[in-house]
């Protein structure tokens, strides 16, 4: 199982904001019970334009593709694979 996340670094430079966060995913990757020490070693940074709060953009990857909407959600982010928590 693959898991991605978002976390959030206040840093001078975004060369500054990946190195912190990688070494927060491999202390983070070390924590897990299922597959300690197994972080793949990509990080990539964003640089938010406006303070995190309500309706703030924190996160923006364009890729693209051939295949059709609900194939491509089938093929990257809706496998039946997922495990994420419910909506409350």
């Amino acid at each position: 199982m693959y898991e991605e996340r978002i976390t959030l670094w206040r840093a001078a430079s975004a060369e500054d904001a990946i190195e912190r966060a990688e070494a927060e995913a491999l202390e983070y990757a070390g924590s897990v019970v299922e597959s300690p020490d197994s972080y793949l070693g990509m990080a990539q940074s964003y640089q938010l334009f406006d303070a995190p709060g309500d309706g703030a953009e924190v996160f923006s990857l364009m890729r693209t593709s051939a295949l059709e909407p609900t194939e491509y959600l089938d093929t990257f982010f809706d496998t039946g694979a997922e495990r994420q928590r419910p909506v409350e």
